[in-house]
């Protein structure tokens, strides 16, 4: 069946996101304050990690029983959303107990206590050991751990030191070719292949294939599919072997005024086992803190979705902002189901295959937007499937087929 998109139907998101806006303009509130946010939660057999975005204070932890549980206090942290759990932990949930804590508890499988924990060198995780005990040995106390002190201090003044600058993100880049149909009424997707230049990325061990390269193979795949379907505009951020600062990348989708934007990464891991791939969507807390920081900047004048926000007061912009971003990230999760479920059929997915963070690509505050972690380059098959001709060609038409039915849906919801 062919659909006939319409600039009407494309508005649609632009559209709802701005009556939003509009609506809080005679509300106020208080910016919220920063603090570590936990990024991410990983129980795996013995061993829980929990990383954060930031620093935070320290953390503590304490049992529970009937049931079984542990509870982790988190000072100076902010909460974010559930975790993975397998092994003696069968279930996470978090939350904030106070406005200086953030609250874990682990649902356990069977009884088991904290024994030994501590805070990596630069201060932004915090690996714990838990060991299987009796039912009456379950101690009810507490164990503190606080993260290096040395991350708070201020650095030596005199020293001498080689810098290599990165550059700063400016509006001034070159905006990529349009591919597909002349039609300014059809949906534009903005696809970004991860890293580039100086920046290989991940390094496989098996063959040598480069993060950079396999992204960029990707992204040109998805593109050509959307193009023979002919129901999209298609932009790459870069496509060739091209650096591009984190900042510019969803800059460009911006300035593109694109419906949607997709980052390709393949990610690393320790463990050569761990493969499938993953959907990343900005977390909640993360977007709290963006939203905090854009209102408190200095250009805060740029215009928002459609609304300038030149002459709103400091709170006003704040609201506006904060609004226009949780409805882009309402869209971006909805979508990071969708892309889960078409593409499910054509490549493996990890248990958990959605999962929120604070990465720099996600914060657009006005252009729903999904990292997509394809696979693990430390995966042997993973390599072999990204790598390949059949395996590339089986990640653009799953994409491409949520990509056709997200558009789809909300012209069905016009």
């Amino acid at each position: 069946m062919k659909i006939n998109w319409t600039k009407k139907g494309r508005g649609l998101h632009k559209r709802t996101m701005a009556l939003a806006t509009i609506l809080a303009s005679a509300l106020l509130t208080i910016n919220p304050a920063l603090a570590g946010s936990i990024s991410q939660i990983e129980a795996n057999g013995s061993q829980i990690t929990i990383s954060f975005d930031d620093l935070v204070e320290g953390a503590s932890t304490f049992s529970l029983v009937g049931p079984d549980r542990i509870a982790i206090d988190v000072q100076g942290g902010k909460a974010g959303h559930g975790g993975y759990a397998n092994g003696i932990v069968k279930a996470v949930r978090q939350g904030q107990y106070d406005p200086n804590t953030a609250r874990i508890v682990f649902d356990l499988d069977r009884p088991a206590v904290i024994t030994d924990g501590s805070f990596s060198d630069d201060g932004k995780s915090l690996k714990l050991r838990l060991q299987s005990v009796g039912q009456n040995q379950i101690a009810i106390g507490r164990l503190s751990f606080l993260p290096p002190v040395k991350f708070r201090a201020e650095p030596p003044k005199n020293i001498y030191s080689v810098k290599v600058p990165l550059g700063k993100p400016l509006d001034s880049v070159r905006l990529p070719k349009i591919y597909g149909p002349n039609d300014l009424s059809r949906p534009l997707v903005v696809i970004d292949a991860g890293h580039g230049g100086h920046d290989p990325g991940a390094i496989s061990p098996h063959g040598n294939a480069r993060e950079k390269n396999v992204t960029l193979a990707i992204a040109r795949a998805i593109r050509d599919r959307l193009v023979a379907g002919g129901r999209v505009r298609v932009a790459l951020t870069r496509d060739s072997d091209e650096f591009l600062v984190l900042e510019e990348r969803y800059g460009i989708a911006r300035r593109l005024d694109a419906d949607l934007f997709m980052s390709i990464h393949a990610d690393a891991a320790g463990n050569e086992a761990a493969s499938g791939a993953t959907v990343y969507t900005l977390s909640e807390v993360a977007s709290d803190r963006e939203a905090a920081k854009l209102a408190a900047r200095e250009n805060k004048a740029n215009i928002i979705n459609g609304i300038n926000l030149g002459g709103a007061t400091h709170d006003v912009s704040s609201i506006l902002i904060d609004l226009t971003q949780r409805e882009t990230m309402n869209v971006s999760a909805d979508f990071a189901k969708l892309l889960h479920r078409e593409s499910s059929r054509q490549m493996t997915f990890r248990k958990i295959p959605h999962r929120y963070a604070s990465f720099v690509v996600l914060k657009a505050p006005d252009t729903p937007s999904v990292l997509f972690e394809t696979g693990y380059l430390t995966n042997k098959d993973d390599v072999e499937f990204l790598n390949s001709r059949q395996g590339r060609t089986k990640v653009a038409a799953g994409v491409a087929s949520a990509i056709e039915s997200h558009f789809a849906r909300k012209l069905a919801m016009r």
